[in-house]
């Protein structure tokens, strides 16, 4: 079993970002500079909100794309990010089909999941979960 987070129901989303603002915090920071998962107005408040999470791809493009193998794929999907490693092209969140791969400008690396859940217990209307899954769907390449 793999580990993956997952948008549950986008329609209870009200938008508060308080699993922007936890996702951040748990790297010791304040605010949404940091935060792995996005959430933002699908054009107004009647039409809702956009959930952005990492998919945990099995064959993950953005690590496909990366010249210093500094995004590796993670066991089960997804990625692993050497910050050490990382020269700051960008590639990585160009070649992400679904903008789940953040750039954090302080920095000049990307900010990548890590898939503890820990967004997911700040969401006070159960919006995201952290699932486990048996196998990750493949992603399509037709972009490519």
């Amino acid at each position: 079993m793999v580990k993956r987070l997952s948008v549950i129901d986008v329609d209870r989303c009200v938008g508060c970002q308080a699993c922007m603002f936890a996702c951040s915090r748990r790297t010791g920071e304040g605010g949404l500079a940091s935060s792995c998962i996005g959430v933002h107005s699908a054009g107004g408040i009647r039409k809702g909100f956009v959930v952005v999470v990492c998919r945990a791809c099995a064959d993950p493009p953005c690590a496909r794309v990366c010249p210093t193998d500094a995004l590796t794929a993670r066991e089960g999907g997804g990625v692993r990010l050497k910050a050490a490693l990382c020269i700051g092209c960008g590639n990585c969140v160009q070649a992400c089909p679904f903008g789940a791969m953040f750039w954090n400008d302080a920095q000049n690396k990307p900010q990548v999941c890590i898939y503890c859940g820990y967004c997911a217990a700040y969401c006070p209307y159960d919006v995201i979960a952290l699932e486990e899954i048996e196998r990750l769907p493949e992603v399509s390449h037709a972009a490519e």
